[in-house]
């Protein structure tokens, strides 16, 4: 799993999907390359100062190095968006969200599949 780190990454990110969550916010896009699976994380200036933003940034991180790798899809960008939620929120808690997150993307993705399939 590699970090997204150009800009132009994640402004792609952002027109793709997403899902919401007390947390933070996760977005995603699937490539048509056979790369890894990569992972960018942000938190803007509005969630507070520079130490409790990257507190934010450091939990998400962790987050997703606990999180299964199977559950993400290959060939695919994710980026998340901290919300100041994210420093008072149980750490149990905060990783079930991105479970359900992952979950609820895949469902999108299927039915957008679906649909494409079904206009064709």
């Amino acid at each position: 799993m590699n970090r997204l780190r150009q800009r132009a990454d994640f402004l792609a990110a952002a027109n793709g999907p997403r899902v919401n969550s007390p947390a933070f916010v996760m977005q995603t896009r699937r490539r048509d390359d056979d790369g890894p699976i990569r992972v960018g994380f942000t938190v803007t200036k509005k969630n507070g100062t520079a130490t409790e933003r990257n507190r934010i940034r450091r939990r998400l991180r962790e987050l997703v190095k606990r999180v299964d790798v199977l559950s993400m899809r290959p060939h695919s960008d994710y980026v998340l968006v901290g919300r100041r939620v994210a420093l008072q929120r149980d750490f149990t808690t905060m990783l079930d969200d991105l479970r359900s997150a992952l979950h609820r993307l895949d469902r999108q993705s299927a039915k957008m599949q679906s649909s494409k399939t079904d206009v064709t």
